[in-house]
């Protein structure tokens, strides 16, 4: 079916701190992810980040070859691997394994990282990064696409490497970029990159439309075109005051998560969040009410983004693994259908 004539729904997930202890935090994540997979979502994507209480799976490998093993349907990924932060062969044979271990239900979110003092803690000067990202990249893509590897640039030596495992996917999984410069469409669209947008919808638009026309310079079949997507926070509940409950008590502690590594080290946050839910409502980026009113609201992004796909963070901050789990499943039964169609 052309993904392009319908919107899909996967699920970002930072894991950030809940206030439960780590084990049970792990547990109640993980079962939530079965619902998913019950409740057939496409996918789950997971953040990776260091030394924050905004990301507790800064190892998304260890994390996902649980998801691997708890899940038989749903689809699973980083949104991103820290590609620089890696030694591009060992996260190849990671890769490799999951997608393995998965039959072959990997998806692959690479990206720079977009805190840059995560990449301090790991002794590497923020300016070398892009630099840095660019051949970890290059040499990823080639040791899931080649039997042998060999590449040699300004911070990576790979010398005669043979890929004795490979992915279970051919030629590769697929891949998925955080995109919020259109520039960064030129790339994607040449590597078929799935894509997912932060930004409103009416500034996505413009980077969506780019892919588009990239996509179609290349003269890649419009029925074959990837995932355009949004990331939007969402609670759904039985009534709107219900659920913008749950949301008003969950968002703060995800708000003060996503801010403590810049604080703590007494840096301007770079991203602009509001620090209650109704003013990120207000901005058009999340939405808590009762099905037909979450529907529409998607289905109006969509059509303002040109978008076709949505990745929607419904389990954040001390949000309860019932109020989750229902939220969950209202989506699954009342919103997710009617955006199907």
């Amino acid at each position: 079916m052309p993904r392009g004539m319908l919107v899909k729904v996967g699920i970002m997930d930072h894991v950030d701190a809940s206030g439960l202890p780590p084990a049970q935090h792990y547990e109640t994540r993980l079962k939530l992810v079965e619902a998913m997979d019950r409740l057939d979502f496409y996918s789950y994507h997971v953040a990776e980040h260091h030394g924050t209480p905004l990301g507790l799976a800064p190892s998304p490998s260890v994390y996902l070859s649980a998801v691997a093993q708890r899940t038989r349907r749903l689809r699973f990924g980083p949104m991103v691997f820290v590609a620089a932060l890696y030694h591009p062969m060992r996260l190849a044979e990671e890769i490799c394994m999951l997608d393995q271990m998965s039959g072959g239900r990997l998806q692959i979110g690479l990206g720079r990282g977009a805190v840059w003092p995560e990449h301090e803690l790991y002794g590497l000067d923020p300016s070398s990064i892009p630099a840095r990202y660019a051949e970890a990249r290059d040499v990823l893509l080639q040791a899931l696409t080649r039997a042998t590897v060999n590449f040699t640039g300004e911070h990576f030596r790979v010398p005669n490497f043979n890929m004795v495992l490979r992915p279970y996917q051919s030629p590769r999984p697929p891949l998925w970029y955080g995109i919020g410069n259109p520039d960064s469409a030129v790339w994607a669209a040449a590597n078929d990159a799935n894509v997912v947008s932060l930004q409103p919808a009416a500034v996505a638009r413009r980077t969506l439309d780019r892919y588009r026309e990239e996509w179609a310079k290349l003269g890649k079949p419009v029925d074959a075109l990837p995932f355009l997507g949004l990331a939007r926070h969402v609670v759904v509940a039985e009534s709107d005051a219900a659920a913008q409950r749950i949301a008003r008590a969950a968002y703060p502690r995800w708000r003060a998560s996503f801010s403590h590594l810049w604080e703590q080290r007494g840096l301007e946050v770079p991203v602009k969040l509001p620090q209650e839910w109704d003013a990120l409502e207000r901005s058009g980026m999340s939405i808590a009410g009762t099905p037909p009113r979450v529907r529409d609201y998607l289905a109006e992004q969509a059509h303002g983004a040109g978008a076709n796909f949505f990745l929607c963070q419904m389990v954040f901050g001390d949000i309860g693994y019932e109020d989750a789990l229902r939220s969950l499943t209202l989506f699954s039964s009342g919103v997710a259908p009617e955006l199907a169609a």
